[in-house]
């Protein structure tokens, strides 16, 4: 065979796999933050359902629960210690 041929053959399957395989990585990195933004939520709910004895209440809104779901323990802590100390 031609070794043009065999070039383009191999190119186009390359193309192909790119192609088929770019529209998975968004959807899911998508789904992935979805799902911590839901966690982060429920950290914030159990915060204020348990801290609730003690006089501690956070919102449940986009920023806090953003904030509380990529950061994780340490948001949910953080944003106590801004809402206990600095908002007051």
């Amino acid at each position: 065979m031609d070794p043009i041929i065999i070039i383009a053959v191999i190119s186009g399957l390359i193309l192909l796999l790119l192609l088929a395989g770019s529209p998975g990585k968004p959807l899911r990195i998508i789904g992935q933050i979805f799902i911590r933004f839901a966690i982060g939520a429920l950290f914030l709910f159990f915060l204020n359902q348990f801290g609730g004895q003690f006089g501690i209440h956070v919102p449940i809104n986009f920023i806090t629960t953003a904030v509380s779901g990529l950061l994780g323990i340490p948001g949910v802590v953080g944003l106590t210690v801004i809402q206990t100390w600095i908002i007051g």
